[in-house]
């Protein structure tokens, strides 16, 4: 606009307004049509330029925002998430549960695989203090203790079971062996858990005695790598008390009877990655991914874990100890 007075102020100066107003406008109308930079505004600067330039920064925003989310949704699925334990409470009701064992309290967690990144010595130390501040009646682990994602070196099973003789429940604690202990070395998990008391339970039952009652504990092998003989393990049990029984991979679930009230397994790690209006991408196809399941009349619960596999990623399934409680 400074530019459009200043022009014609000096046109008035040059042609004399007040003698000669026609050539004066016919001037100022020739310098309008031959000034394509010019802009009515507050600045004479070309408007492509700053388009440009505008555009060009709203594209790096853009850029910087996309880059900062995916940094953020990494570092919390590798790092933080991983590191993270929640202890998770859940009420299940079973119709033929005797009312003399209402409110029987179970521990269960699975899948430690222990060993880099996330799970250390250290860590499942606090694990294990965790899991015996639920004051628990009895403490289930349903397999795979060694191995560790992309095959980072693992702890040694008499390590593992070192740190876990600690724990400590009423009724007693229990483990089951999973596909990759049996993979590993089934014989050699089994004797370094037992060695430190920790009952292990390969198709077999054990009656447990509790407050003066009496109730079974069905450990069934792993359906990958195991042979898990339901029928022969059940034929163990000599009276009509009621039967808990768990395993390491759910998916012997539709074959185990309706004599069992509840069975406990792990083994899916809920997927490790839960995500908002998609679900569990890894194990979408999985009947029994995660929680409290009803089937038929039977019940099943499939604890999440709390170590990884293949990828050391969580991402809405934190590592969780279950504490449940049984009605």
């Amino acid at each position: 606009m400074k530019t459009l007075l200043q022009g014609l102020r000096y046109g008035a100066r040059r042609l004399r307004l007040s003698e000669q107003p026609q050539v004066f406008a016919k001037v100022v109308a020739n310098w309008l049509i031959e000034s394509p930079q010019l802009v009515l505004g507050p600045t004479d600067r070309p408007r492509g330029k700053w388009r440009r330039l505008r555009n060009k920064w709203r594209g790096r925003r853009i850029a910087i925002i996309l880059w900062s989310l995916i940094s953020c949704v990494l570092l919390y699925g590798f790092v933080i998430e991983p590191m993270r334990l929640v202890v998770r409470k859940t009420t299940i009701t079973l119709p033929a549960w005797p009312e003399e064992f209402s409110d029987l309290r179970v521990t269960a967690f699975s899948d430690l695989h222990v060993g880099p990144p996330h799970i250390t010595l250290a860590r499942l130390r606090g694990i294990v203090e965790e899991a015996n501040a639920t004051e628990a009646d009895l403490i289930l682990m349903p397999g795979d203790f060694v191995e560790t994602a992309l095959g980072w070196r693992m702890a040694e099973p008499e390590a593992i079971a070192a740190e876990l003789k600690r724990l400590r429940a009423r009724a007693g604690v229990f483990a089951a062996l999973g596909n990759h202990d049996w993979w590993y070395d089934s014989s050699r998990v089994r004797q370094a858990f037992e060695k430190e008391g920790i009952r292990v339970l390969d198709n077999q039952a054990v009656k447990i005695e509790h407050q003066g009652k009496t109730f079974w504990l069905a450990g069934f092998a792993d359906a990958w790598a195991g042979r898990p003989n339901i029928e022969e393990t059940l034929k163990q049990i000599t009276d009509d008390a009621p039967v808990i029984a768990f395993t390491h991979n759910p998916e012997i679930f539709p074959r185990i009877p309706a004599r069992v009230a509840l069975t406990i397994a792990g083994h899916t790690h809920g997927g490790q990655i839960w995500l908002p209006f998609i679900g569990r991408p890894v194990i979408s196809d999985w009947p029994y991914p995660i929680g409290h399941m009803i089937e038929g009349g039977r019940h099943l619960f499939v604890t999440p874990g709390i170590g990884t596999s293949i990828c050391p990623v969580r991402f809405g399934v934190p590592p969780e100890i279950s504490l449940l409680t049984i009605k």
